[in-house]
């Protein structure tokens, strides 16, 4: 099975909590949909965070879903809580960047999409809240092709219903793969997988995590197109967290690196 270690990171109230609710409850692993509004989600299970309505502490969770083990890592969207969230950037295989439908590009997203590139960490986009009305995917996907990078590719159905332009576009990020594509017609799978892992795509999904509407397709998307990063040889673990539970008790979390 695929072990994937994914990181959640979005500007506040883009809904990212939400969607890690969302694909805990797509995955099984939770049988009842909490909701952040309602003080009742499996991972702001703080007092202070649940009283707040925002994330304060990094979590995480273990999922799986088809062939894949994700290990999940909310992190905190305000700002005044960064260093939080910068603390797991280091352990990350890829990230789900999350965007607001109805706000755009906000200011700290653009932040996180900076420290996603200065730690060399590949992304998946979920603009979330396409439910609210004056919500427009075209010029959501125009504004983060401008904002963030052109090569913000949408993965989802709409996306790809016109399946011959979808590889054009996806092969024009690559000089040897757009070879292969004229000569060939095709995009073999585990380009798309290298293009991503090497951060020339950045799939986009569009959704709505409250409505559980694209997180199916994005968990599926993160199974299909994802692949396990190359370790070390030799075994270590590398600690961004040392927390107590409220019994006091030292957790320490880390991430194991490296071959037996």
């Amino acid at each position: 099975m695929k072990k994937l270690t994914i990181g959640l990171l979005a500007h506040v109230d883009a809904g990212k909590t939400t969607l890690s609710e969302g694909m805990l409850y797509v995955s099984g692993s939770i049988r009842n949909l909490g909701r952040v509004d309602y003080k009742n989600t499996f991972l702001d299970n703080y007092a202070m965070e649940r009283a707040r309505g925002i994330t304060i502490f990094s979590k995480q969770a273990v999922l799986q879903f088809d062939e894949c083990e994700l290990t999940l890592l909310d992190t905190p969207g305000h700002v005044d809580f960064s260093a939080e969230m910068e603390r797991t950037l280091q352990v990350l295989d890829y990230a789900v960047l999350v965007i607001s439908g109805a706000d755009g590009i906000q200011g700290h997203s653009l932040t996180l999409w900076n420290l996603l590139t200065r730690y060399s960490i590949p992304v998946f986009l979920f603009v979330n809240k396409m439910d609210q009305m004056g919500t427009d995917r075209d010029t959501l996907l125009e504004e983060i092709k401008k904002r963030l990078h052109e090569n913000c590719i949408p993965f989802d159905s709409p996306g790809r219903n016109r399946q011959e332009s979808w590889l054009e576009e996806l092969a024009m990020c690559d000089e040897t793969v757009l070879e292969t594509y004229l000569e060939t017609g095709e995009v073999k799978k585990g380009d798309i997988q290298n293009l991503i892992a090497k951060r020339s795509v950045f799939p986009c999904y569009f959704g709505s995590a409250l409505k559980v509407l694209g997180v199916k397709e994005l968990l599926e998307g993160i199974e299909a197109y994802s692949q396990v990063m190359p370790a070390g040889e030799n075994f270590g673990a590398r600690v961004y967290k040392i927390s107590r539970d409220p019994q006091g008790n030292r957790l320490t979390h880390m991430r194991v690196t490296g071959g037996c």
